[in-house]
């Protein structure tokens, strides 16, 4: 005994986790197709949202965990491009049957028309709400 405590053998711990693991399934496997992608991608926006910037947040482990996982998903099954930042928004928009007047996180039309011609680049905060919108990383747009 340690501490007063009774060590669990492993088979004891694997009984645990049998019991365990049907309530948190849905929640910590790999995704496989893009919908369960999608649902995971929307768990980590409500942890963000519920931890914020808490490193001591009982679910700070969750969160990474999860952020783990999307990116394992990302990693095999969502082509990063090679393009610069313009030819990625144009890809986007191509790809979510978007037109400049649907950008409004860019800003006004004109602002819009200028980032896709290439003659004012983006800033943080338009990359952050494009990244949200599109449910990809701000480094795909920087």
């Amino acid at each position: 005994m340690e501490n007063g405590l009774k060590m669990k053998t492993g088979s004891t711990k694997i009984s645990d986790m049998n019991r365990i693991w049907p309530q948190v399934e849905n929640y910590l496997s790999v995704p496989h197709s893009r919908s369960q992608y999608n649902k995971m991608v929307k768990l980590l926006d409500e942890l963000i949202d519920e931890i914020g910037n808490d490193e001591k947040h009982p679910l700070t482990a969750l969160m990474e965990t999860i952020g783990t996982l999307i990116e394992s998903y990302e990693e095999h099954h969502i082509p990063k491009p090679e393009k610069d930042t313009v030819s990625i928004l144009k890809s986007l928009m191509a790809e979510h049957h978007l037109k400049q007047k649907d950008l409004k996180e860019i800003g006004s039309q004109g602002v819009v028309s200028e980032v896709l011609n290439g003659k004012r680049k983006l800033n943080l905060r338009q990359i952050t709400a494009l990244a949200q919108r599109f449910h990809i990383s701000p480094d795909v747009l920087i």
